[in-house]
């Protein structure tokens, strides 16, 4: 059995193939943590909050609890299926500035397990 690559905890650069998934708010204010990174390195577009910006996808995380979150994560794993020529690196979105655990996180992502095109941080 071999084992599935996991994201790094730093992601410096990106194949031209790979989105780098991050934490975002709904006004797209990317200014601290990995949405500051994805604004800075890889497209984000101040403004836009949710889904796929340049190399980057945007997953809400600070509008509320766990359940506010699930919605735009079924709906980044429903994209993740329909676009196999994409690799997607996820970040331990909601587990720095918005204050989640990864154990609160991670169960939100259990439908990203089946997909070969989405690398999930360590443990999730």
């Amino acid at each position: 059995m071999t084992q599935k690559r996991t994201t790094p905890e730093f992601i410096t650069e990106l194949k031209p193939n790979e989105i780098f998934v991050f934490g975002s708010n709904l006004k797209g204010m990317h200014g601290g943590g990995a949405a500051w990174i994805a604004y800075r390195k890889f497209g984000a577009i101040m403004g836009q909050g949710v889904g796929l910006q340049g190399q980057s996808y945007g997953i809400p995380t600070m509008q509320g609890g766990v359940e506010t979150i699930r919605p735009y994560v079924d709906e980044f794993v429903q994209f993740a299926k329909e676009r196999q020529d994409l690799t997607f690196l996820v970040t331990r979105i909601g587990c720095g500035i918005a204050g989640f655990t990864d154990e609160e996180i991670a169960p939100l992502f259990e439908k990203a397990h089946d997909l070969d095109n989405v690398v999930l941080p360590p443990n999730w």
